[in-house]
């Protein structure tokens, strides 16, 4: 059995989760997400706890129990960012790094000879202040796409640590060259 995958979910008050064809559907004060099923996972309503409980039809299949655990948590994920959306930091160290907004599109400036210009999806809504963006979304796997194509822009370098990072990323620095003894 997948240990994630048998644990319920719980459904706070205000949250509803509906299942239609092959799809969740999750409501809640901050919006909705969908989420597909797999085609051997099924879903079961409980009202008495308000929970949702995922099952498989072969808990003994190695894939299928894979896909129980990850159709769990996708669900799982989709229940909490509807309630509190989700939140992603990255940081800009570098002189003359700088990061701002305007409408849709975070505009950059991270040592190229031009502005960086990234049109942000339907979904996802950012916050500039000083040398940090702050990406919030209600689903957890778009906010960590967005969050990552940001920092492949200009990921941090070993040497001198320029670049975009994760705010709580740590960078692992290198020793410059040794100087040549005369």
């Amino acid at each position: 059995m997948s240990r994630i995958g048998k644990q319920p979910i719980n459904l706070p008050s205000g949250v509803d989760l509906t299942v239609d064809a092959g799809k969740v559907i999750v409501k809640g004060p901050k919006g909705t997400l969908t989420v597909i099923l797999p085609p051997h996972a099924t879903v079961t309503l409980e009202s008495e706890p308000r929970a949702a409980t995922i099952s498989v039809e072969d808990q003994t299949d190695v894939h299928q129990r894979a896909i129980w655990g990850l159709t769990r948590q996708l669900v799982s994920n989709a229940v909490e960012g509807v309630q509190k959306p989700y939140q992603k930091a990255l940081e800009f160290v570098g002189v003359g790094y700088r990061v701002s907004v305007s409408g849709r599109t975070v505009m950059m400036e991270v040592g190229f000879s031009h502005d960086v210009e990234f049109p942000l999806p339907d979904g996802v809504d950012a916050v500039a202040e000083k040398q940090i963006l702050t990406l919030s979304s209600i689903d957890k796997q778009l906010i960590g796409e967005i969050a990552a194509q940001i920092r492949r822009i200009r990921p941090p370098e070993p040497y001198k640590g320029k670049g975009i990072k994760y705010v709580d990323e740590v960078i692992r620095r290198k020793a410059g060259k040794a100087a040549k003894a005369s």
